[in-house]
């Protein structure tokens, strides 16, 4: 790389996103907001998606929120995060299942 370039930005950097979990000293507890419609079921496997990522999610570190039209369910969870890596993998599970909208 040139003297005075810039290393390429990584996959969030590209989209318009702060890098994830760039400035952060793990282990640490990350919350993670996601946002889906409420379907049957939906809380579950968002759960188990969560949980086969951070086995050690604590059911006091899960809130759950039905949107005002009932439409749609908000599942916040407070991981222990091990690793960035850990974070982007479970981001991608999460953003994979149908009914999610959005992770935060």
């Amino acid at each position: 790389m040139p003297a005075g370039s810039a290393p390429p930005p990584d996959r969030a950097e590209a989209a318009g996103r702060a890098p994830l979990a760039a400035e952060l000293a793990f282990p640490t507890p990350f919350p993670i907001k996601i946002l889906g419609r409420r379907s049957r079921g939906f809380a579950e496997r968002v759960l188990e998606i969560v949980r086969a990522h951070a086995p050690d999610l604590a059911d006091d570190a899960v809130e759950m929120r039905v949107s005002r039209e009932g439409a749609y369910l908000g599942v916040t969870v407070v991981v222990n995060a091990r690793s960035r890596e850990q974070l982007e993998a479970l981001y991608r599970d999460l953003c994979d299942h149908p009914d999610v909208v959005t992770v935060l």
